[in-house]
């Protein structure tokens, strides 16, 4: 059977599939990014602080993705929670660094101009140096949409929403009817969400990153 007759008679199912999983992404993501930009804050005008949180977004991004998901059935049990959870702590990694490197890369000449003219450490840090600092936000971002997409498959291990469980349905039934197509289906189909994904990111830094910036 090819990908196509596969196809045909199940557009309702994959697509329910494929909302899923970008679904599932895209919040994680959203997530994930909430929580970085606000470590970031928090330590970037802190030298040793800010080093030591860089370190250490590095070091977790290296824990295995599968071992933390099952660690986490233990409090949350089967299903959303546990997907959700491990899919935001990876989200946040790439975005933090970003963040704190782009923050910390703001000329403090540009900051001493809006001290100058009155502007509040708080106006300062909206209106200055965090528009300077998002194109290498927004880098981080499409670096952690890329990853979570890819990683959002295994989280049909703990009976999670997505394409996982077409491609994990797929594997476990090689030499069986459709098990090919359903592990390549699954794989096309979220390669297709990154890249739609990141195409959408793209387009955002277009029309939010100032031209002097870019």
């Amino acid at each position: 059977m090819s990908l196509l007759d596969y196809v045909r008679g199940r557009g309702d199912f994959l697509a329910f599939l494929t909302y899923q999983h970008a679904s599932l992404a895209f919040q994680t993501v959203v997530v994930g990014t909430l929580v970085a930009v606000v470590v970031a804050v928090a330590v970037y005008r802190l030298p040793v602080f800010a080093a030591v949180t860089l370190t250490t977004s590095r070091v977790l991004l290296t824990i295995p993705s599968l071992a933390l998901l099952a660690l986490l059935i233990v409090p949350f049990g089967l299903g959303v929670v546990p997907s959700f959870v491990m899919l935001a702590f990876f989200a946040a990694l790439p975005v933090i660094g970003n963040a704190i490197v782009g923050l910390r890369a703001v000329p403090a000449s540009v900051v001493e101009s809006a001290q100058g003219i009155g502007f509040s450490r708080r106006r300062i840090l909206f209106q200055v140096e965090l528009p300077m600092a998002w194109p290498v936000i927004l880098t981080g971002i499409r670096v952690s949409t890329q990853m979570i997409v890819g990683v959002a498959a295994i989280v049909a291990y703990v009976l999670g929403p997505g394409l996982g469980s077409l491609i994990f349905n797929g594997l476990s039934r090689l030499g069986g009817t459709n098990s090919v197509e359903m592990a390549a289906i699954g794989t096309i189909l979220i390669v297709v969400i990154a890249l739609a994904f990141d195409a959408l990111l793209v387009l955002l830094g277009r029309f939010t990153i100032a031209k002097g910036l870019s």
